[in-house]
C-alpha cells in the first residue's frame, strides 16, 4: 500500500514516478479509461496539497532529455556489458511512442504543477548539470524551510 511508504515527520522519501503512472503509462497503454486518467489530475493535486498542508516539502522533478540523447544512451547501454541490464526490448517499444509520451508529459506538467507542488524541469541531456540542479534545488528548499521554521 502506498501510504506505508509516506515518510514520518522529519524524514525524507524519494519516489520514482509514483502516482503519475495513471496519467502517463496507464493512459498510453490503455490500462485505464480516459475518465480515470482525467480524474487522476485532481486526485494528484489534492493529495500533494494535503502533504504540503501537513508540513511536507514536495519537490517534483521532470528530467527532460531529447529524443537523440535517449537513443544515444540506449545504444551505449546495449554496447556496454555492465550496463546491458538497464535496457530492454520494452524500452525500445516505448520509445516508438515518443510523441504520445511527449503529449502526456506536457498535459501532466500543466495540470499538476500547482502553487503547493510545482514541477521543476531539469534539463537532463547533461547528467552532471541535471544532478547538480536537483541537489541544489533540494538544498535550497530545505534551507528555505529551516529559515522559516528554525525550531522545526
Amino acid at each position: 500500500m502506498f501510504w506505508n511508504n509516506v515518510p514520518k515527520d522529519g524524514h525524507i522519501a524519494i519516489f520514482d514516478r509514483t502516482w503519475y503512472g495513471r496519467v502517463m503509462v496507464e493512459r498510453i497503454e490503455g490500462f485505464c479509461t480516459r475518465a480515470e486518467w482525467q480524474r487522476a489530475y485532481q486526485e494528484i493535486n489534492e493529495m500533494e496539497k494535503q502533504f504540503v498542508d501537513h508540513g511536507a516539502i514536495v519537490l517534483k522533478f521532470w528530467l527532460q532529455i531529447d529524443k537523440d540523447e535517449q537513443e544515444r544512451r540506449f545504444k551505449e547501454r546495449m554496447e556496454t556489458p555492465e550496463k546491458q541490464w538497464k535496457i530492454t526490448d520494452e524500452d525500445w517499444r516505448n520509445r516508438e511512442k515518443w510523441d504520445e509520451y511527449e503529449k502526456a508529459v506536457d498535459e501532466m506538467l500543466v495540470r499538476t504543477s500547482t502553487m503547493a507542488a510545482p514541477w521543476i524541469i531539469v534539463e537532463g541531456n547533461n547528467k552532471y548539470y541535471a544532478r547538480v540542479k536537483v541537489l541544489q534545488t533540494v538544498v535550497d528548499a530545505m534551507e528555505e524551510r529551516l529559515a522559516k521554521y528554525p525550531n522545526a
